[in-house]
């Protein structure tokens, strides 16, 4: 450019133009060079030479004209600026554009007449693969992509090296070049920064490693381009230095064919270039923005996504008052200049719109007061405070340097240009002072003063929480919890805790800190209480005031200090308290409502204490109290009166059957919690060992040698209700299909709810479509009345056809056994075994068998000390009628004796109670 007499270059950054003007300046003097960019507007009166960010370029005609970084006309974001400048702007005698190789096929398509001079780098870029932040050689940069992770990362490395230089996009020009002269000085070897390091900064760095290779670009996160990942890597080695570039943290090694990419810089050509109509019509507001959205008509130009000014002319058109206020063309044209004013607050797009708003009233009347200026700026001049409200603050005065630096927008404009920019530098200058106090250690590193040790001395801890000091083994972090090596000798030992301790002070709080705001899907409750972050255990449950507010005990070292085990124990409370909130809404919500007064509410009362799973047996005088209507109102909750079990369904599921078992456990002060049964089982084997009440609270009910879930066992039982239970009955294929049991299994099922099952064997019978018994039905999701699917249909067929080939071969093997001969002529008479189920419950409590007296069953019912019931069995399966002992339509009052194989009959109760209690019931009762 200055082989010329005039030109304009446009640079994509301010810190670059900076850099660039001064260059310029040391070599012609500050009265020919120009500096425009957003916040900055340097223009002596015999310029000749024009230094502008991309966004500010001058139109004014020059024999040369160059932009830099001309790849970035695929930006999503900034990219039709620079294709607006590649496709426009041009010097009267030459005009160059740097970038990328990448973009040679589409200016070639664009720009006719064009002319390609390719540079090769003098140095290698070589891959060395992962390393530990620890291990990091000097004149190293780590690359992060986020502020927290910039931080973080800088407080170890200040920890373990002694310090480093902190540069991010955020930094005002001032503050980045004040901790890169750092940098460059050898104050610090380490230089830990953004992708903002990729453009425009050359340094002294032999290294790259980056700490991860994704990164959030304003609307999502997503992986990093080849062409990124080859901009920021070639910050190592410049000139005539090779470097080299690898991954560090979490960061997963590049692929190989990446990692070729990268070292050779080839990268796929861009094929698409992001456009923005610049021919505008400023006629309204609503053609602005049509012209604005217009399409190029070309195949390489397309439209990119909404940029922020347009954004914010649509939001300040749907304002009332900014509508009322737009007259003419020329306050659509003002109110655009308004518009392109950046959001460097990044608070909210609403913000940044009622600022806009306020400037464009002003300027509707003539300018911004000096006296409204004077307080929006005298409100961030303040240098006090942490590191991010020294940056909030700078972002702010951007803000304010931007408005001054336009033409006629102020009042004083040298006045507020000048005052701007010295908050500016103030500001800058404490941030450089707070990131070098916080991240710079200018002495060995506090770690390694204390030991007195060799140089070489450095603790650190791996993402998997190992802590190591000089390579060895020294402990693991579990959670918030140290466990030291054990196989250290004593002085060893103490050695390796001290230096132990020290490095993981920073970890507890950063780990605390990503604990606390960690989402519930990363904590979990185990069955025996415990309470997890992923693999680590970090507290446990324990008895609190009532089973469905548990307390919390957490598991921090005391070297950790009081204020992280608040933290943890109050991310652990309010987890466990969403939980319980979430699991057992049902009872909660019942719990609350105001309309359950008397007797439902203390029915209600009675099913939260037993977390919502009563057997009727316990409540049976309850439940004849209550009347329908207050039947009705504990429904409407989602409360089921069933035959055998008071329950609410939503409550079986898996979810809120782990966890009342545990808070059931706590409640009763046990050493070893209970598991819960595997999800999706209709019926599980019936230890005797265990106690009824785990089966109750598991949601299953004991019967015989299996027991079976409740809602499945109060479908069974309404299946029951329309059997003749005194006259015999076979099971049905509904009944086979509900337990998920074959015919034998059944029938012992039967027998232990206090059934008479007697074995036959009949001719068997083709049918075209015999309806034969499915599998259990393991969704424990389903509602007790759903119909059986067409898959359970097709199950139960199988089951039976099965079933029927076993029959027909055992028959086949005693046939041979016997002798007896099969002839080919006749076909063989099949048989089929059937069962016939009779109500036959042990004679108990106040029903006398069938044929004894009044008074011979009064006698017998006394126990042998002497006490009346004491021979009555409480909670075995059995009990009343309503546990699967209704009267049959056809049954005999009397019971006479039967056809075919021996039957037992019970006599029935004279008087028909839809309220009292199911036989079985009351066998479970005494059981208990």
């Amino acid at each position: 450019m200055l082989a010329h007499r005039t030109g304009v270059i446009g640079l994509p950054l301010r810190l670059l133009a900076r850099e660039v003007y001064d260059r310029i300046v040391k070599a012609r003097g500050p009265s020919v060079v120009a500096l425009i960019t957003g916040e900055e507007r340097i223009v002596p009166e015999r310029v000749q030479y024009w230094v502008a960010t991309t966004e500010a370029m001058p139109s004014v005609a020059a024999d040369f004209v160059a932009i830099d970084e001309i790849q970035l006309c695929a930006d999503p974001e900034r990219g039709h600026v620079f294709t607006d400048r590649l496709l426009n702007m041009r010097g009267l005698h030459e005009t160059l554009l740097l970038g990328s190789d990448t973009m040679r096929p589409t200016i070639a398509a664009l720009v006719p007449d064009v002319q390609f001079q390719r540079r090769e780098r003098f140095s290698e870029l070589t891959w060395t693969g992962s390393k530990k932040l620890s291990r990091m050689p000097a004149r190293s940069a780590i690359v992060g992509f986020s502020t927290d992770d910039v931080y973080a990362m800088a407080e170890l490395i200040r920890r373990q090296k002694g310090g480093c230089a902190v540069v991010m996009g955020a930094l005002s020009p001032r503050t980045r070049n004040a901790q890169v002269a750092m940098y460059q000085a050898g104050e610090v070897d380490y230089l830990v920064a953004t992708d903002a390091i990729g453009m425009g900064l050359n340094l002294d760095i032999r290294h790259i490693a980056f700490s991860a290779t994704h990164k959030f670009d304003g609307r999502r996160v997503r992986a990093l381009f080849p062409h990124e990942l080859g901009q920021i890597a070639g910050r190592a080695g410049r000139h005539t230095d090779s470097g080299t570039f690898g991954v560090t943290g979490e960061a997963r090694p590049l692929d190989a064919g990446l990692i070729e990419a990268l070292e050779n810089h080839r990268f796929a050509p861009i094929q698409r270039l992001m456009w923005r109509n610049n021919a505008l019509e400023f006629g309204t507001m609503d053609r602005l923005v049509s012209s604005l959205e217009a399409a190029s008509g070309h195949e390489l130009l397309a439209r990119g996504r909404e940029a922020d000014d347009l954004a914010a002319l649509k939001s300040l058109r749907d304002m009332p008052e900014i509508r009322d206020r737009v007259q003419d063309g020329r306050d659509v044209r003002l109110l655009w200049d308004v518009c392109r004013v950046p959001d460097f607050r990044g608070i909210s797009p609403s913000e940044h719109s009622s600022l806009l708003a306020r400037i464009f009233g002003f300027l509707r009347e003539g300018s911004i007061p000096s006296d409204w200026m004077s307080q929006a700026v005298k409100r961030i001049d303040r240098t006090h405070g942490d590191i991010d409200a020294l940056s909030k603050r700078l972002a702010y005065i951007r803000t304010w340097t931007y408005v001054a630096q336009r033409t006629g927008w102020v009042e004083d404009e040298n006045h507020w240009r000048g005052e701007t920019r010295a908050v500016e530098d103030r500001l800058s200058d404490a941030l450089h002072a707070a990131l070098t106090q916080r991240f710079v250690d200018r002495r060995t590193s506090v770690l390694l003063r204390r030991l007195k040790q060799k140089e070489s001395l450095v603790a650190e801890v791996n993402d998997k929480g190992e802590v190591t000091v000089e390579g060895e083994f020294a402990g693991r972090l579990e959670g918030f919890r140290f466990r030291p090596d054990q196989t250290a000798t004593a002085d060893e030992a103490k050695m390796l805790n001290r230096v132990s301790y020290e490095a993981l002070r920073p970890h507890f709080h950063l780990r605390a800190d990503r604990f606390y705001n960690a989402p519930d899907t990363e904590l979990d409750f185990t069955e025996q209480g415990g309470l997890m972050w992923g693999e680590a255990a970090v507290g446990k449950l324990t008895k609190g005031a009532d089973a469905l507010h548990p307390g919390v005990d957490v598991f921090v070292d005391d070297e950790a200090g009081d204020e992280i085990a608040e933290k943890v124990r109050r991310r652990l409370q309010h987890f466990i308290d969403r939980k319980v909130a979430a699991l057992f809404e049902p009872l909660l919500s019942m719990e609350k409502d105001e309309a359950l007064t008397g007797l439902p509410r203390g029915f209600a009362f009675r099913l939260i204490e037993a977390l919502g799973v009563l057997p009727r047996a316990s409540v049976a005088t309850e439940v004849k109290e209550l009347d329908q209507e207050s039947r009705g109102m504990l429904r409407k909750h989602g409360v089921r009166f069933g035959q055998f079990t008071i329950f609410m369904p939503a409550l079986l599921k898996p979810a809120p059957t782990r966890l009342r078992l545990v808070l059931w456990s706590l409640t009763e002060g046990l050493d070893e919690f209970p598991e819960s049964p595997p999800p999706g089982l209709v019926t599980i084997p019936h230890i005797p060992e265990v106690p009824d009440g785990y089966y109750t609270l598991s949601g299953y009910c004991p019967a015989g040698e299996r027991a079976i879930r409740i809602d499945m066992l109060e479908r069974l039982a309404d299946l029951l209700r329309a059997q003749d239970t005194r006259g015999g009955f076979e099971a049905t294929a509904d009944m086979l299909s509900i337990t998920g049991m074959t015919l034998e299994q059944f029938a012992g099922l039967m027998q232990g709810l206090g059934y008479a099952a007697e074995q036959g064997e009949r001719e068997k019978v083709k049918a075209a479509e015999p309806e034969a018994p499915a599998p259990a039905v393991t969704d424990e999701e389903r509602p007790s009345d759903a119909p059986m699917t067409e898959e359970e249909s097709v199950l139960a067929a199988e089951t039976r056809a099965k079933w029927e080939a076993e029959q027909a071969e055992k028959r086949r093997a005693e046939a041979e056994m016997s002798g007896e001969a099969v002839s080919g002529e006749e076909t063989p008479v099949e048989t089929e075994v059937f069962y016939t189920f009779r109500w036959a419950p042990k004679p108990r409590g106040n029903r006398r068998p069938q044929g004894q007296s009044r008074r011979e069953s009064q006698k017998n019912a006394r126990s042998e000390d002497g006490k009346p019931g004491g021979g009555r069995e409480s909670g075995k399966q059995g009990g009343g009628r309503e546990g699967g002992k209704p009267r049959g339509k056809g049954a005999s009052r009397k019971g006479g004796k039967p056809q075919g194989p021996k039957t037992f009959t019970s006599r029935p109760e004279k008087k028909a109670d839809p309220d009292s209690p199911f036989a079985v019931l009351a066998v479970l009762k005494d059981k208990k």
